[in-house]
C-alpha cells in the first residue's frame, strides 16, 4: 500500500537511529532543446503547494524541488527471501543541474521497533519521515544486499519505482520541447549505507551499461540527506562519464571522414564539457568518502582523458581544414604572368 503527502521534514530526522540507508537514483538528460533557465526550473520543480524550491547559482546552477512523501506498507528486499514487512515513508525529490540533467532521487532508513507486530496510524509514520519500522526479523545487511543486487517480488518495496516516476513527471512537463539536444540513456545507481565498523569506506560497481551500484560503510554521525546528496553527486558525475564515453564510441563508427566523425562530438562539447564540478554542493563532512571513491573508481582521471581526446580531434579537425584551404587557395591562385 501506498500514499503520498508531505511531513515536516525540517523536524529532527530520526533517520538518524537507524541502521540502515538505502535509496534509487534516476539520472538523465532534459528532454528541451537548451538548457533551461533558472526561472523556468524552479516553475518545474514546483511539485509540492507551499513549499519553495531550493537554489543554488554558484559554482554551478542546481535546484531542488520540495521533499515528497510516499507511504509503503510492503516487504524488504532480501537476498535470502526472507519476508519482513515493513511500513513508514520513503522520501523524493527531483533536481535539475546545469539546466540540463535531472535526477529523480528517493531514500529511507531502516529503524528497528519492538512492538510486536503492533501496525500504528499512518499518522505516526508520516511524523517520521523517511523511515521504515520493520515488523518481525530484520537483518540489515541482508535487507542492503538483496536491494543491491535487484533481489525484489510484487510485493516488495520498489524505490526505484519511486524516483522513476519523478522523472517521468518532470519530462512530460509542458515547460519542456522535448527535443533533445543529443541521444541518451538513463541511469540508475541504487545505494545502500551500513553502520561503519572500521572506518568508513565504499565500494562502486558498474552492474550493466546502465546500472550502478555503491555499498558505503559510515559511522553514525553521518546524516541520510547528507549521503543521499552524496550519491546524487556521484550518480551525475557518473552519467556524464558514461555519456562522454558513449558520444566519442559514436564519433569513432561514424562513417566518412574526420569531419563527420568530429561532428559528432559538437554535442558533447556545447552541452556537457562544463557540467563536470565534483562535491560543488557536498557537505565537507562528505568530501573524505567521495575523494575514496574517486581514487578507487577513477572518475575524473577518466574524464580528463575523455576531454583530451575530445580536444584532440577537434585541434586535429582544424589543422586538417586549415591545410586543405591552403592548398585549395594555391591551387587556385594565377599562374605568374610570363613576358614574350
Amino acid at each position: 500500500m501506498t500514499g503520498e503527502g508531505k511531513g515536516d521534514l525540517t523536524s529532527a530526522d530520526p533517520a538518524r537511529a537507524g541502521v540502515l540507508t538505502f535509496g534509487e537514483i534516476h539520472t538523465g538528460l532534459l528532454q528541451n532543446s537548451t538548457a533551461l533557465p533558472s526561472d523556468r526550473v524552479q516553475e518545474l520543480l514546483d511539485l509540492v503547494v507551499g513549499e519553495r524550491v531550493r537554489r543554488s547559482e554558484r559554482p554551478i546552477a542546481y535546484a531542488a524541488s520540495p521533499d515528497r512523501l510516499t507511504g509503503v506498507d510492503c516487504s524488504l528486499p532480501s537476498a535470502t527471501n526472507r519476508d519482513t514487512r515493513a511500513i513508514g515513508t520513503v522520501i523524493g525529490h527531483v533536481t535539475v543541474t546545469g539546466g540540463h540533467i535531472v535526477q529523480g532521487s528517493a531514500r529511507t532508513t531502516v529503524v528497528p521497533v519492538h512492538r510486536h507486530g503492533l501496525r500504528l496510524p499512518w499518522s505516526h509514520y508520516l511524523a517520521r519521515p523517511g523511515t521504515l519500522e520493520p515488523i518481525g526479523k530484520f537483518a540489515a545487511a541482508d535487507v542492503a544486499e538483496g536491494f543491491l543486487a535487484g533481489n525484489r517480488r510484487a510485493v516488495t518495496l520498489d524505490v526505484g519505482a519511486i524516483s522513476g516516476r519523478a522523472v517521468d513527471e518532470i519530462q512530460a512537463s509542458s515547460l519542456l520541447d522535448r527535443k533533445r539536444p543529443l541521444r541518451t540513456s538513463r541511469t540508475t545507481l541504487r545505494w545502500a549505507v551500513l553502520p561503519a565498523t572500521k572506518g568508513n569506506r565504499a565500494s562502486f560497481s558498474i552492474d550493466s551499461k546502465t546500472t550502478r551500484t555503491l555499498l558505503i560503510h559510515a559511522d553514525d554521525g553521518q546524516h541520510p540527506a547528507e549521503l543521499r546528496a552524496l550519491c546524487e553527486d556521484l550518480a551525475l558525475h557518473d552519467w556524464l562519464l558514461t555519456t562522454i564515453l558513449t558520444v566519442l564510441d559514436n564519433s569513432l563508427d561514424t562513417a566518412g571522414g574526420r569531419t563527420q566523425r568530429v561532428r559528432k562530438l559538437h554535442p558533447a562539447v556545447d552541452w556537457l564539457l562544463h557540467l563536470w564540478m565534483p562535491a560543488a554542493h557536498l557537505d565537507p563532512a562528505m568530501l573524505p568518502l567521495w575523494k575514496l571513491l574517486d581514487e578507487r573508481a577513477g572518475f575524473n582521471k577518466q574524464w580528463r582523458t575523455s576531454v583530451d581526446r575530445i580536444r584532440d580531434q577537434l585541434n586535429l579537425n582544424t589543422m586538417t581544414l586549415l591545410e586543405e584551404a591552403a592548398e585549395n587557395a594555391a591551387a587556385a591562385a594565377p599562374l605568374p604572368f610570363a613576358a614574350p
